[in-house]
């Protein structure tokens, strides 16, 4: 069974999605890729993994915590998946390009180099905002670019990792 609990952040609502004991998704409200039609979920806001992942967000918000311990459960392609491994891979005001992720990906699978853009968009749909750290990646020359949330929330985020002023 699916289960829903809205949480609030100072960049937005929030929706997260749970499975047994594992947080299966994470997306601010209205955000590119969002599940559209959540009206099947129950609601639980005093699940665990909604309790633990509230107060986890509510100290990454106010600079105490740079890394999330929340239980989670991605689903995704394989190729998703290994994207979404890398990104957690991402130290807290660290920043990476979606050409280096995919060069780690090569060397991990010792195969083809895949391009920027499948890598990007596998960034794209990660489907466990903030806690799986997309929003760390940028473009080639630094610049932020795609992000499902905005690029004003991956602006902010960075800021409070103080990547960037």
């Amino acid at each position: 069974m699916k289960l829903k609990c809205d949480i609030g952040t100072p960049l937005g609502e929030m929706v997260a999605m749970a499975e047994q004991d594992s947080l299966c998704g994470l997306w601010f409200v209205g955000q590119k890729y969002a599940p559209e039609d959540v009206r099947d979920w129950k609601e639980d806001v005093d699940h665990p993994v909604f309790a633990k992942l509230r107060g986890q967000l509510a100290s990454y918000f106010t600079g105490q915590l740079s890394a999330f311990d929340v239980p989670l459960a991605p689903r995704g392609t394989l190729f998703q998946m290994a994207v979404w491994e890398l990104l957690r891979t991402i130290p807290a005001g660290e920043l990476t390009t979606y050409g280096a992720l995919a060069r780690q990906l090569a060397a991990q699978h010792e195969g083809r180099i895949p391009s920027a853009q499948a890598v990007g968009g596998a960034v794209g749909h990660n489907p466990i905002s903030i806690v799986i750290p997309c929003h760390r990646v940028v473009g080639a020359d630094g610049s932020l670019t795609g992000y499902a949330g905005g690029l004003d929330r991956k602006a902010a985020l960075l800021a409070l990792e103080k990547v960037i002023t």
